[in-house]
Formats: structure tokens, C-alpha cells, sequence
């Protein structure tokens, strides 16, 4: 059951003006209005029936000082005891008994949901646009990796504990044996690793097939275990080990850093204002996460606060034509690099003039027609590929000196486009220019965000086990190195606005 209380009305809280006016919790206070917690939270508490329950807004509070300190759970219940800038974030009086640790743990979990967390940050934005603490137009974009809270297996292994598991919960809830069970592989000394695969299924289908035989209703966890193995097994994506890789994080993919390193865990995709480097969307998705994928989610949820997007910075993985397009609908300017892997024209042996529809060659030979062409592709990413073919003339190829090069057993070179090229060489034009390159250093601080969300807020590696509880600790590390911004903010503008008022003094005094 919920119930509201008056705050801070202790004759103990006049210790609170020992606190600096320039205290980062104290800035964060004097700017955001955390009570709307309480209502947003409030349909997930009984009204009428129930011990009374800690406020929402306090639960959340502590949640924010863990994040915002990097701390545990039982060091933030501990350290807010006696802390008194701490109990004056918390909005309690300082002689008040917090609550334990476990309640905090049960609050995460049962109580704040991911789209609460969402809106939370939402709120957090809108705030400071309506008082005029974030006037920025511009948003950069970005995906970072998290470990996860484990450690990736082959797949040799993970059926090798899925076997042991079977066994041993049909062993525990019968209290007897399995018999007729064959010897456990040992996969090790295999040195061919899809034969070890193959053996290690065998022999955990062999374990299946002879536990479903003696399993009953009365082994409800072993029948759960035989079902879940099941499906690992059917999933196509395991055996290539590009699926489940641990039994304890289920959720957990890998995923590539760059094409020579690779990592186990999750990413973590966010849109932040550019010049003022405050978060306005997170999400959270397994490693295998292609960037941009959530981009509509992240836009919509940044619209949502009241910015306005002008201008959207992004690196060469959200160089796709459906994520330009969004960018276009909000009549933004986007300042994205060319990506090869949308772009393949080699620009320093071929130029395009837009008023004859011509591709250029650099020894001066030109097309002399097009034709458009829709096929099948060789892989399996798509089943379609378009686009058109423009031919150089005949007698200029073969008689120029890097024809066997360039166009190998072919009389004439036939240049490959897709039905995009036309479009994205006039942005890759578009970028060579001053203009772009110097507006485009403005994303690095994106970089700068990654760097403080993984080393101080604890995003370098996953707290707990799942995507949930990921994509809660990403939200709640963005909410804190939010609210470390505005703290940072509004100590600038105090300090701008002294520095007038001695200039003033200065100047106007006689």
C-alpha cells in the first residue's frame, strides 16, 4: 500500500544548509522535480491493501546515487545513512531509517519497468527544456558494447551441462538412478571441432531420449530442462555458435568489435544532444545488434522531451538509405559518412556528371548507355539485387592501356550501380567539402559519453544475467551521468553569470 508523507520536517533538517550551494545533488534538486516518480509508479502498488511501502520517488532516488557513485547495493543503503548531502537528495530527514538493501533489489526488479525507466528519462529531458536549461537541435548516435556477466562456452560444452543438468534434476526429484546412459564424450580430445559437435549432439539427444523415457508428471523440472534443451538444440543458429553460448545468461550474443575482434554480451544504442551531451533515448539488444536497427524508437522517444532534431550526427554503420529517409521526414540535416558497405564506387577511378547521366573512368573514357537490372544474389543476406549497368564505349577500352586491369577478358567495361549510387555519390561529394568536415568533429562527445558511462557508471560490463536487467542498468546509468550534466550545466551558467555581475561591478562603479 502506498502512502504519500510530508518530507524533510524534522528540526534535524536545518543540518542540510551545511551542504554548499554549488553540491552536484544539490544542483540536480534545485533543477528537477523528481515527484512525478510517484504517480508514474503508482498503478503498481495496491491503494487499499498492504503494509506501507516505500515512496516510489525515494526508491528511485537511491537508484539514481548508486549510479550516479558507482556503488552496490548494500554500499548505497550504507553510505546514505550518514551521508548527509545523500539524505537531502533523498528528501528524508536525516534521523529516518532507510530501507534494506533487499527492498531495493525486489524495487528493480518487480516494480521499475524498462518503459517506465523510458519515461523517466523523458521527463528528466523535458524539464530541462521547458526551463531553458537545454536548448540544443542537434543529436549524435551511437551503439557501445557491454560484456556480459559470464563467460561464453563452445557449444560442445553447453550440451555437455545440458546433459549433466537433465540427469541430475531427474536424479533429485526421483531419487533414483538413470541407467542405460552411455559414457560422456570426452570432446577434448577431438581435434576436429564440427565431428566433436556432432558427437557432444549425439550424445545429449542419446540422454534426452532415454530420460523422456522414464520421466513422469511427477519430474516437472526435469520435463522443463528436456523441452528447453530441445529447442537449443532445433535453433540453427547454435550448432554455427552464433546463438545461446551460456546457460546462465540465455539472452547474451556475440558480437563483432571490428572484423578481427569480437565480444560476448550486449549493446547498448542511445541518442544524445550533441553540444550539451545530455541522453534522450536508450536501448538495449544482444551482441549480435545491427546499429540503427531501434533508430524510429529512439527518434520518437527524443521527440517526445520537446527537442527539435536539426541536425544528426552519426558514424559509417548508420549509413543506410531507410535510416537517411527517417532523417529526411524530419527535415534534418544528416552528418553520417559514407559506409563502403552501401557505397562501393571507387571514386579515384570513377566520377559521375549528374546533367548527362555519365560515369567517367580516370583515362577519360566515358559510358554511352544504361540498362537497368533486377537479379538474384549468390548470398543468402537478400534475394533480390538491383540496379543498372552502364557500358563504356567499345573501341576507347580496347584500346586503352589499363584495359587487361580493368576489364579483364571483356571487350569493354561494364560498370555495376546500385539503384542508391546515383544519390549517395552526391553525398559522398557532399562530404569532402570543409563544411562538413568541421561540423563533423561535433560527434566525437559522443565517444566521450561512451568513455564516461563504462568507466565510472559500471557499463563496461553487465551487473546481473539477461536483457532486462541490461537494458535497466544501461537506462539507469543514463539517467545518472544525465543529472552529473545538468549539475555540470547550471554550475557554468552560475559561474557565467558572477563573472558578469564582477564585470558590471567593475565597470559601473564610481
Amino acid at each position: 500500500m502506498l502512502q504519500l508523507k510530508s518530507k524533510q520536517s524534522s528540526f534535524h533538517c536545518l543540518l542540510y544548509n551545511k551542504i554548499p550551494d554549488n553540491h552536484i545533488l544539490k544542483q540536480i534538486k534545485r533543477v528537477v522535480d523528481f515527484s512525478f516518480i510517484n504517480e508514474l509508479l503508482k498503478d503498481t502498488y495496491c491503494e487499499n491493501f498492504g503494509r506501507p511501502a516505500k515512496e516510489p520517488e525515494l526508491m528511485c532516488k537511491l537508484l539514481f546515487l548508486q549510479h550516479i557513485y558507482n556503488l552496490s547495493d548494500e554500499k548505497v543503503i550504507t553510505e546514505a545513512s550518514f551521508n548527509l548531502t545523500y539524505l537531502y537528495f533523498l528528501d528524508v530527514n536525516p534521523e529516518d531509517t532507510l530501507p534494506e538493501r533487499s527492498l531495493l533489489s525486489k524495487f528493480r526488479k518487480l516494480k521499475l519497468g524498462e518503459q517506465m525507466l523510458d519515461e523517466i528519462i523523458i521527463e528528466i529531458v523535458r524539464q530541462c527544456v521547458e526551463k531553458g536549461l537545454l536548448n540544443d537541435s542537434s543529436v549524435s548516435i551511437d551503439a557501445t558494447h557491454v560484456e556480459a556477466n559470464t563467460i561464453k562456452k563452445t557449444p560442445e560444452r553447453l550440451m555437455k551441462h545440458l546433459a549433466r543438468k537433465i540427469i541430475k534434476s531427474y536424479q533429485e526429484e526421483t531419487k533414483k538412478e538413470l541407467e542405460n546412459l552411455p559414457e560422456v564424450p570426452n570432446y577434448k580430445e577431438i581435434s576436429d571441432h564440427k565431428q566433436a559437435k556432432q558427437v557432444m549432439k549425439d550424445y545429449l539427444e542419446t540422454v534426452i531420449e532415454t530420460t523422456e523415457s522414464n520421466a513422469t508428471t511427477e519430474t516437472p523440472e526435469t520435463n522443463q530442462l528436456i523441452v528447453k534443451a530441445k529447442e537449443i538444440l532445433d535453433e540453427p543458429k547454435f550448432m554455427n555458435q552464433t546463438g545461446i553460448r551460456s546457460l546462465i545468461d540465455e539472452d547474451a550474443r556475440v558480437g563483432r568489435k571490428s572484423k578481427t575482434a569480437n565480444f560476448f554480451g550486449y549493446k547498448v544504442e542511445f541518442i544524445m544532444t550533441t553540444d550539451q551531451r545530455i541522453i534522450t533515448a536508450v536501448r538495449t539488444a544482444n551482441g549480435a545488434y545491427v546499429d540503427g536497427t531501434l533508430i524510429e524508437e529512439l527518434l520518437n522517444d527524443t521527440l517526445s522531451s520537446g527537442l527539435t532534431i536539426n541536425e544528426f550526427y552519426g558514424d559509417k554503420a548508420y549509413f543506410r538509405k531507410s535510416i537517411l529517409e527517417k532523417i529526411e521526414e524530419l527535415e534534418a540535416q544528416s552528418y553520417v559518412p559514407v559506409s563502403s558497405s552501401a557505397y562501393r564506387i571507387d571514386e579515384s577511378e570513377y566520377s559521375y556528371n549528374k546533367d548527362s547521366d555519365q560515369w567517367f573512368c580516370s583515362q577519360g573514357n566515358e559510358t554511352v548507355s544504361r540498362k537497368y537490372f533486377k537479379r538474384k544474389r549468390n548470398d543468402a543476406k537478400s534475394s533480390i539485387q538491383e540496379g543498372y549497368r552502364y557500358y563504356f564505349e567499345k573501341e576507347t577500352c580496347r584500346s586503352c592501356p589499363k584495359h587487361d586491369d580493368c576489364a579483364k577478358k571483356a571487350v569493354r567495361k561494364i560498370l555495376y550501380t546500385g539503384v542508391n549510387t546515383i544519390e549517395f555519390y552526391e553525398i559522398s561529394q557532399n562530404q569532402k567539402t570543409d563544411v562538413f568536415k568541421e561540423k563533423y568533429k561535433k560527434r566525437a562527445s559522443i565517444e566521450g559519453k561512451n568513455a564516461e558511462l563504462k568507466r565510472f557508471h559500471g557499463l563496461g560490463r553487465a551487473k546481473s544475467y539477461g536483457l532486462v536487467a541490461m537494458s535497466k542498468q544501461a537506462k539507469l546509468a543514463a539517467i545518472a551521468v544525465n543529472l552529473k550534466r545538468i549539475a555540470a550545466i547550471m554550475t557554468a551558467k552560475s559561474s557565467c553569470f558572477f563573472e558578469i555581475f564582477v564585470s558590471f561591478r567593475i565597470n559601473y562603479t564610481f
